[in-house]
This record gives structure tokens, sequence and C-alpha cells, in this order.
């Protein structure tokens, strides 16, 4: 499935950035952030490093992600200046991958098109399942959805990339659909000694599916509160709880 462009990508970083910025604002620091074991504080720290780190490497063109900038991710400003210190972190990433060269050449660790587009897919996504997450953590589970393309991309992202690696495989043998309402559906394979996962209309045999709008689809495979419904054999599909999203 290709990926979206790197433009619009882009847009999306900047969209749930900013949302997340506000959502984050009105939680308050010490808010826990549901199905994590952070407080939006760590959250918040988190990601601007996340954001320094990306920036770092595709402004310098780094060869390696052993960098000072990734090396202090976890590490933030006191309080009364982390809001505006994510702010900056998050503004100059968006412009720093508007100005990013085509044929820019960089460390990266999941497949793409291309590093430019590695890193405008990868910083997107991150961006907004934190969103979503600062959301939950700000209005009690009241997430605003993704729209389908940006979730179905999302979905791509996951399951054919950090899903691949091999730390990631799951020993019980057992296979789930994913039936989205309104875009593709999928099928996963497990048991094998990587995740095999691929497009699919034909879910009448799977063990488990999960169905339910892309976001929420989204949302459950990266392990967080959903209106996904799971209708079959759950402990299959408690199984993916076990999958592990980190770039190394």
């Amino acid at each position: 499935m290709p990926g979206m462009d790197v433009a619009v990508l882009v847009e999306y970083l900047s969209e749930h950035g900013d949302r997340l910025a506000a959502a984050a604002d009105r939680a308050g620091w010490d808010a826990p952030v549901p199905a994590t074991e952070w407080t939006v504080r760590q959250l918040v720290t988190h990601l601007g490093g996340v954001h320094r780190w990306a920036a770092d490497i595709v402004d310098s063109a780094r060869p390696t992600g052993d960098t000072p900038a990734g090396q202090a991710v976890g590490s933030g400003p006191p309080d009364d200046e982390l809001l505006e210190w994510y702010v900056n972190g998050h503004a100059a990433l968006v412009q720093t991958l508007r100005d990013a060269p085509a044929d820019l050449e960089c460390f990266t660790f999941l497949p793409a098109d291309s590093p430019l587009h590695f890193w405008a897919r990868r910083q997107a996504h991150e961006t907004a399942i934190h969103r979503a997450d600062a959301e939950a953590a700000a209005s009690a589970g009241d997430v605003t959805p993704f729209d389908a393309p940006f979730a179905q991309d999302g979905i791509a992202e996951l399951l054919y990339g950090f899903a691949r690696r091999r730390s990631n495989a799951i020993a019980r043998p057992g296979t789930i659909g994913l039936d989205a309402a309104d875009g593709p559906s999928w099928l996963i394979t497990l048991g094998g000694e990587r995740i095999e996962a691929a497009p699919s209309e034909d879910l009448i045999a799977t063990d488990v599916v999960v169905r339910g709008l892309s976001s929420d689809l989204y949302l459950w495979l990266w392990n967080r509160p959903t209106e996904a419904v799971v209708d079959g054999d759950e402990a299959v599909a408690g199984a993916w709880s076990a999958v592990n999203v980190r770039w190394s």
C-alpha cells in the first residue's frame, strides 16, 4: 500500500502536534494517560525530545540515530517552561521537514519510500497517537477520531514496519482480521518468525475479527482505548498486546 505524500504527512504532524499541546494544557501535568504508565508531563517531555531528535537527524542528515538529541529524549525543562519547549520543538520539526530536500539521505529504522518520507510519516503517527493520549487524559477518554486515510496509513506503517520485526513475533498461532467500515480491511497472521499482514476482504475464517472505523482499528493496534469490537477468540486478539513500538 503506497504511503501518503510527504507534504500531507507534515500537515498532519502540524495539526496533531497543535492539538496535543492544547489537550495537555487542559489536562494538567499530573494527569494520568490512559493505557500507559505516563503522566501528561512524561508524555510531553518524551514527545518534545523525540521531535528534537528527529529534526536533528533530518537537518544534519545524520547517518545514525545515536546522537546527543536522541540520548536526551525523556528529559525536559521545568513545568513552567515545558509547554513552550514542546511547542517550539514541534514547530521546528515541522519546518525542518518542509525545508528538507526530497533526496535526503539519513538514518531511518523502518521501510519507507525515502528517508524524508520515513521521518514525515513516523513523526506524524507518533504525534497523532500521543495527541489521542493527551486528549484521553484531558477528557476522560473522549478522543477526536482520526480521518480514515490517515488511520489506514498508520495501520500500514505499523503492520509493515514495527510488527514485522523478529522481536515482535508472536509464538501463538492465530489470525486476526481488521474489518474496517470505512477503508481496506486487513488479515494478520501470527505464529511464524514474523507477524505477517496484508489487506484482505476475506476475513470469514479468521480466529478473531476486530471491527470498527479505521480510526478505531488504528487505536486498537496501538493498544489504546478504542470503540473497536472484538468478535471471536479473545486470547488471539490479546496476544497482539505484546507488540512493542520502539525505535530500536
